[in-house]
């Protein structure tokens, strides 16, 4: 049996990953750590500009990166970001579904124009990236690591978020049956349920949220309340997992979810 060192588990030199919605946020820094353990990184967003900028940071930091601009919920986009991708780096080892939306709204005022926008992007997408991925790296033949963001929001409801939690829950199933068929190609399939992570975006929610009927403080309060490590996320708490998922210390896992909520889901 082959030991490996700590470093030599986590080093993805050589390796080559893309990741979804990177241009700011839980993205951004997912692609961070994986260029700082060696990986070239493609970064995709609908905002070309902001993956630039990424791009930018990393090659500041010594790190290999490329952006494309691109649409997380199409299928032409998923093949032309996967093509592109091994253009760049000659290979693809690493998918990151990172990208997704959570607008607000109550049940009763989530129009079919939202609910169709927010699980294409948060289940078609990651299932047509998925897709493209794995054929790429079934044809090449060395496997590889994808790992797809769910949420705890898709194992516990929440108000305001019904179409969200639908395309989460769904996230966690897709994860499994993508785990499931893809094995036998030595292609690990994982998700990361993140809980509450201060990004741009959740920070842009908060006119939404006042509209709730609560104040912002009286939400972010009752929320806080219930986190037995009395903090919020920072996006990086969930790079780091994401880091160890494609590492060669998640080897023998496939079609896992881990939380990664501060305790949220316990109280």
């Amino acid at each position: 049996m082959t030991t490996q060192t700590i470093a030599e588990l986590f080093d993805l030199t050589g390796k080559v990953a893309i990741v979804t919605g990177a241009g700011m946020g839980i993205g951004q820094a997912i692609a961070f750590r994986l260029a700082e353990a060696g990986a070239g990184v493609m970064i995709t967003d609908i905002n070309l500009e902001a993956a630039n900028q990424t791009v930018e940071q990393i090659a500041d930091r010594g790190g290999m990166a490329q952006a494309i601009q691109a649409d997380a919920s199409s299928s032409d986009d998923a093949m032309r970001a996967t093509r592109a991708t091994v253009n760049a780096f000659g290979s693809l080892d690493i998918l990151v579904n990172n990208a997704g939306i959570f607008p607000h709204a109550s049940v009763l005022d989530i129009s079919e124009e939202m609910w169709d926008k927010v699980l294409d992007i948060n289940v078609k997408g990651v299932y047509f990236y998925s897709q493209a991925a794995a054929k790429e790296m079934i044809k090449a033949g060395h496997g590889g690591k994808i790992v797809n963001m769910a949420s705890m929001e898709g194992l516990h409801p929440r108000e305001n978020l019904a179409h969200y939690v639908t395309s989460k829950a769904g996230v966690t199933m897709l994860t499994k049956a993508l785990a499931l068929e893809l094995a036998p190609h030595n292609i690990l399939v994982n998700a990361i349920a993140p809980g509450g992570i201060l990004t741009p975006g959740t920070m842009a929610q908060r006119g939404t949220l006042k509209s709730s009927g609560k104040s912002l403080k009286e939400i972010f309060d009752s929320f806080m309340a219930r986190l037995p490590l009395g903090r919020m996320g920072e996006p990086d708490d969930v790079a780091k997992v994401v880091l160890f998922m494609v590492s060669a210390a998640a080897d023998y896992m496939t079609g896992s979810v881990i939380l990664v909520d501060g305790g949220y889901l316990l109280s």
